[in-house]
């Protein structure tokens, strides 16, 4: 794999970890909803997940990361429909989807 993918692997796992810091003892939607500072600190990480993503794929488009075309349209709704990011979806995104993603990068990465 070249050194250019991995250091954008390493950015999604680090985004990652920095969600799952965010959101040690607040692993709770209502408290999500709630702070303002929590929310755009997950948002800025998709948005890092996604763009890494993004130059991933024009590096292997024949990488194995599940979703990939909806990770970088996640990180195109939330930079450019901030008005209409649904909590309920990032929220579900960060519950279901984001330990799947951390589970391939990792994969890949070691």
């Amino acid at each position: 794999m070249q050194l250019e993918a991995q250091k954008f692997l390493y950015d999604i796992n680090e985004s990652i970890d920095s969600i799952n810091q965010y959101l040690t003892d607040k692993r709770d939607f209502n408290i999500y909803q709630n702070d303002k500072l929590l929310r755009r600190g997950i948002e800025r990480e998709l948005e890092i997940i996604g763009e890494a993503v993004n130059k991933l794929l024009k590096i292997d488009p024949t990488l194995k990361i599940d979703n990939a075309r909806k990770i970088v349209d996640l990180r195109n709704w939330v930079i450019h429909g901030y008005d209409k990011i649904d909590d309920v979806v990032i929220w579900g995104i960060v519950s279901r989807q984001i330990p799947l993603l951390k589970k391939q990068v990792e994969e890949l990465l070691f």
